[in-house]
Formats: C-alpha cells, structure tokens, sequence
C-alpha cells in the first residue's frame, strides 16, 4: 500500500525493459457468487477438440467469473449452430439462454471461430460473432464471445476483452507485467531487481506509467507497450511517485517532495508542463483524477489521520479543497470509477486493512471484504468490479470483487507475491 511517509529507497540489481511471454500462470479460485444468478448452457464448440485451447471452456469461465450466470451444460456434448434449436426441451432442462459454436481451418494455423447466441425464453436468436484467429491467439477470441454475450443478454459491457497489469516479486526479483483479464496470458514489460510500484494505465490502453527504484530513488516512468520504447517522465529531486492519468491522457497527476513535503502536481505525458497543485506543510499524494477530468481527488493528512480530499484539477487555490472521507482511522488509496459514481479507498483502523466503497452521490459508505491486508484497488473498465491485492496463505495474490460485494475471485501465482495490481481501459 502506498504510504504516506518517504518511500526507502533500494539498491539498483539490473532491469530489463522488454514486452516477452512469461510462463507463470494464474490460478483462479472463484470465492462467492451473484445472488440471482442467469441460466446459460455453453454447449462444447464443434471441431475444437483439435485446437490447443478450448474456446467453450474460457468462455464459460470467463462467465462464471462475471458473477452473472450459472453454466447449466459442463459436459463435452455438442449442438449444431445451424438451423433452429428445440426450445421447450432446453427451457426444461433450465436454461435461458444457449451458446453454441464451431472452429473451421482455413489455413496453416488460421482459423474461423462462429458463435451464436439464442434466447431460449423468447425463442429467437441474439446473433453472434464471426471471427478470424490464429491458433496460438484463441483466449482473445473466446474472450470476445463471452463480452459478447454479455453485452446481449445484460446490455453492458464485458471486460474480459480488458488487460491487467501488476507486480510479480520472486525473491529479490520484480517484474512489471501485462496479461488478459482472467490472470492468464502473462507477459513481462520490466523485470528488475529494484521494487517497481504503482502502475497505471494509459486511457488508450498503448502506455503504463509506473515507479521505478532503478537508479536508487523513485522516478516515474511511461512504457509504450508496442514497442518498449519508455520515457523517465520525472525525475525530480526527492521522491517521484503515483501517476495518474488524465481522462484524456494528455497529462499525469504525480507526486513530488522536491520542495519538502510530499504534495501533488501535474506534468504533461511528454515530462514537460510541470505545475504544483497543492502547497502547504502536510502531506499529499495518491491524485486520481475524476471520471471527467475535472477534480483531482488525492490522500492528504491535513485533517490529522490521512483521509480522501477533492481539489479542482488545476489546483487547490481554484476552489479550495473538500474532504470527501470522514473514517475512523487512516484513509487511502483512491480510485474513482470509470462513471464517477463510485469512490473506493482503503481503511486502515487498528492495523487493518480493508477495501471500502463509497457512492459520491448519496455519500453511502460499504466494505466490500471483510480483509485485514487489502491494497491498491483498481477499477474494472466498466466500473463493476475492484481489482485489488490481498494477503492469501501468507502470499500477497490479486483478488476482484463485484461492487455490489456478491461476486468475488481470487487470482494467484504459486510461490510468488502479486502486487500493485492496475485494470486496464477497454480497447476500442
């Protein structure tokens, strides 16, 4: 969790700054589910039993992992995607809704992937997807179809099609990755032997800011994902920390102690333009900017214990400063939903840390965990879940919770930390 006191610093031990596979792979545990739950039958895709990965399986997890459906079909049984389904009998066996499928080769290691969806109540089809993949690219696909069939059923958008980025500490080892939403397909940016924190990012999805210990003092860097081209964005005297992103990513919110204490700035994506944004002698860090880009909501101790306060983007002089939380005990770590309807922060009262959700309009204040260890949370693109990291067996690992807390996962690497967890923003 990012504290309000000076960040140590740690001896440089190497880095590399390169976007490769890595092997570790997630395990996912789904810990609780939604209350009313949508029956849905994903029957096995035709022909793909000789693919490497099963398109029908990825899709159900992903559903299941949604919160909102129970699959009502596990098995290996096949149904045609041409001509009409016998609805009665499928209204009988529980299902609302059908997914059924087929993979066609086109050519060496091209392949056709065809989903249909079909209300099973009103006995018509939803349409699907036709979609052309390579053999080794089928997660990206299936997860299409699932945010597909999302979209038809619930008309919101999935974000299994979204990407993650987070912190993997083996020994005295970092590494700053990217993989799909469900934990899988990880893929390394930066591999260090100095602490990497804070990563975020880029409303494009193209770029992840980040802190870097590399050259024995926090600095602030921005990674272009396609190429691993990188800028060191500040490098200010004192410590660099907590990039933020503006709604139209043109500049970064960030947090400076050049001047003494930790207070809150903005500087353009390119590191020029830097402007201070608060001034006084308490401390203030964490900026997250507002869904419209108009406030900086930030972490300030101005009040005693650390809490959540509201500023105008261009500074606290432009309309003074609101404080927004009024929690026992220490307050951080914000993170404004994409919709701006939702404020989430973690508490800290007698030494534990718990995530906590706050609706802006109606000021209502909820746990979402019942934790002891919670840190870094972060938004889904959609604003239905808080990705965040947590303490399991001993472990820090990723966990994602529902905002209505039904739905809750748990998303670890065996034998290693996962940290500093960031959602990314839709692609398209």
């Amino acid at each position: 969790m990012s504290q309000l006191s000076a960040l140590s610093l740690v001896l440089i031990a190497g880095c590399i700054s390169l976007i490769t596979p890595a092997h570790a792979q997630m395990n996912i545990e789904i810990t609780g589910v939604g209350q009313l739950l949508y029956p849905i039958a994903v029957m096995r895709f035709k022909d793909e039993t000789k693919l490497p990965t099963s398109v029908t399986e990825i899709i159900r997890q992903d559903l299941a992992r949604s919160g909102y459906f129970k699959n009502t079909e596990n098995g290996d049984a096949v149904e045609s995607d041409e001509g009409t389904p016998h609805y009665k009998s499928w209204a009988a066996r529980g299902a609302d809704a059908l997914v059924v499928g087929s993979v066609v080769q086109i050519g060496n290691n091209q392949l056709e992937i065809h989903s249909k969806l079909i209300d099973i109540r009103k006995a018509q089809s939803l349409g699907g997807l036709n979609l052309n993949s390579s053999a080794d690219n089928l997660r990206a696909a299936a997860h299409k179809i699932a945010d597909d069939i999302i979209f038809k059923l619930l008309g919101e958008r999935g974000v299994f099609s979204t990407r993650l980025s987070y912190v993997i500490k083996d020994g005295k080892r970092y590494r700053l990755v990217i993989s799909d939403a469900d934990g899988q397909n990880i893929r390394n940016v930066m591999n260090s032997g100095a602490p990497i924190i804070s990563p975020s990012w880029s409303p494009d999805g193209k770029k992840v800011a980040y802190v870097s210990f590399e050259d024995r003092k926090p600095v602030i860097y921005v990674h272009e994902l396609a190429t691993g081209r990188r800028i060191s964005l500040s490098n200010q005297k004192g410590n660099n920390s907590a990039p933020a992103w503006s709604p139209d990513g043109k500049k970064l919110a960030i947090s400076l102690s050049q001047d003494g204490n930790t207070q809150i700035y903005s500087i353009n994506s390119d590191g020029t333009g830097l402007q201070r944004l608060t001034r006084g002698n308490t401390i203030d860090t964490e900026p997250q900017y507002s869904a419209d880009g108009r406030y900086i909501y930030f972490t300030s101790d101005r009040g005693g214990n650390p809490q959540i306060y509201r500023m105008n983007a261009d500074g606290e002089q432009v309309e003074g400063v609101k404080r927004v939380t009024f929690k026992q005990g220490f307050v951080t770590s914000p993170r404004i939903s994409p919709d701006g309807k939702y404020l989430a922060y973690i508490v800290n009262v007698g030494g534990a840390y718990r995530l906590f959700i706050l609706n802006l309009a109606t000021g209502d204040a909820q746990p979402l965990t019942d934790g002891t260890s919670d840190e870094s949370p972060s938004f889904a693109a959609n604003g239905r879940y808080v990705l965040y990291s947590t303490k399991v067996g001993g472990k820090r690992a990723l966990a994602a919770v529902s905002v209505d807390g039904n739905s809750k996962q748990v998303l670890s690497i065996p034998g290693s930390d996962v940290r500093q967890p960031s959602w990314g923003p839709f692609m398209d």
